[in-house]
């Protein structure tokens, strides 16, 4: 992802385009602005938040200089390859400012292969350069009103850095790798107060972990920007289907009308669980880490694939194809203010108990506030949906698209059940898996259920897998 540098006839300022920003997007809506007209801004600051068919994204400063006109009003829908605001040298006359961008008007074509002489690459995106400057964390920059979109005028001073920049230094010289440094952000953690162990003065994910506790908490997402209407006698309100919400409309659509779906149910005496989780709460290893049945439901289903491997397949209409997948790339459904999403943990079948724990917080962390990335959304192999958090007993999940089965997972409740000859309370749940029927048949769903619930009644016979 590179933007393309729009020199002004003096030379001194350039304009950043609307990068795609994965899987050939060609639109997003800008959600807030993190900078404002007069703002000094450093390569690789934050400077926006947009919102793509896929997930609300970060983008990051390709220029230094300051801000001198924003060129898209939040709220406004633009194509990929369209200048969004234009940063120049402090105190420089702007020339006049554009119209601004028509919404959904045609794209620009930009090379977004080979970068302009003298651009800065933008973190995670190009080629690495010697001097890469790493950007601040997200909750370094407080969100600012967002003024008209009008070049600052020729005698406007340049207003001094922001104190939180200045005072966010440290947490931006800390030397992390990038999903230290999601996680760290996830959980909280300010960079700067770990003790680094890793390579070359790296901070680690232990080092992240040991920290826990002792940061501040993290930033939350701004509230979803959407214009609702309401009609005169106030009865109705109507909201736009866009984004996320769009996106999710017709994934959803797409799968029920061309997988036919099969839908099976089972119920368990899930005690043995429960119990479990209440002994991993107290072991070293999972300290600060979030335990619950759905991590033992994870783990029970990368074990039973071992016995079905059709289950984390997908179907190629194209090739005509069966495609199996030798790898878990754990789906995990969750509900946001901006509507459903379902980021993935890549590689799940190779994490420890611990590491899937830890992975699967961040994971749900992360989508809560709605900073999934389309990284985190593409390539998944199974999907787990747990409406049991809602006290739900079960339902009939639509598979996600791209993969053949999704498991939903019900309410543990307090039951009588039937033990040898006694009916005792036992902790009870519902399974319900549904799977793509063109090329899973009954006998392989049914025997990946039973697996998953046997999992989950006694956890012990993981030792059998």
């Amino acid at each position: 992802m590179t933007a393309s540098p729009v020199p002004t006839s003096a030379g001194t300022a350039s304009e950043f385009k609307l990068p795609d920003v994965g899987e050939g997007l060609t639109e997003a809506e800008i959600v807030v602005w993190r900078v404002a007209v007069g703002d000094t801004v450093k390569i690789n600051d934050v400077i926006v938040e947009i919102e793509t068919a896929k997930s609300v994204v970060e983008l990051p400063s390709p220029y230094a200089g300051e801000v001198l006109a924003l060129l898209v009003e939040v709220g406004q829908t633009v194509e990929v390859g369209t200048p969004i605001i234009r940063i120049g040298e402090a105190g420089a006359a702007a020339p006049a400012a554009p119209e601004a961008p028509a919404a959904r008007r045609g794209p620009e074509i930009i090379d977004t292969n080979i970068p302009p002489t003298g651009q800065a690459t933008l973190v995670g995106y190009g080629p690495k350069q010697r001097d890469l400057k790493r950007r601040a964390r997200r909750g370094d920059a407080p969100l600012r009103a967002v003024p008209e979109p009008t070049p600052v005028a020729a005698a406007t001073p340049a207003p001094a850095p922001a104190p939180d920049r200045a005072a966010s230094a440290a947490a931006v010289r800390a030397l992390a790798k990038p999903l230290v440094r999601r996680l760290a952000r996830d959980l909280g953690v300010d960079l700067a107060s770990c003790t680094p162990t890793g390579p070359r003065g790296t901070v680690s994910k232990d080092d992240v972990l040991a920290a826990v506790g002792a940061s501040a908490p993290a930033a939350s997402a701004p509230a979803p920007t959407v214009q609702i209407r309401r009609d005169a006698a106030g009865r109705e309100t109507r909201e736009p289907i866009k984004g996320v919400r769009k996106q999710m409309a017709a994934a959803m659509v797409a799968s029920a009308y061309t997988a036919p779906h099969v839908t099976e149910w089972t119920t368990i005496d899930a005690t043995a669980t429960v119990q479990l989780v209440e002994r991993l709460k107290q072991r070293r290893e999972f300290a600060e880490l979030k335990i619950s049945p759905l991590l033992i439901a994870a783990r029970a289903c990368v074990l039973a694939m071992r016995r079905s491997p059709l289950i984390n397949s997908s179907w190629d209409e194209a090739a005509q194809e069966v495609v199996v997948k030798h790898y878990v790339n754990l789906g995990i459904a969750a509900a946001t203010p901006r509507g459903l999403v379902v980021p993935n943990v890549k590689d799940a079948d190779a994490l420890s108990l611990p590491e899937l724990a830890a992975a699967l917080g961040a994971l749900t962390a992360t989508a809560r506030e709605g900073r999934t990335q389309p990284a985190d959304l593409a390539g998944g192999t199974f999907t787990i949906t747990n409406v049991g958090v809602f006290g739900v007993d079960g339902g009939t999940p639509i598979i996600n698209p791209g993969e053949s089965a999704i498991l939903c997972l019900g309410a543990i409740k307090k039951q009588p059940w039937v033990v040898g000859e006694e009916v005792v309370a036992r902790d009870v749940m519902t399974l319900s898996l549904s799977f793509d029927h063109r090329h899973i048949d009954g006998a392989t769903g049914s025997r990946f259920l039973a697996d998953v619930a046997d999992l989950l009644a006694d956890p012990a016979t993981a030792l059998l897998f």
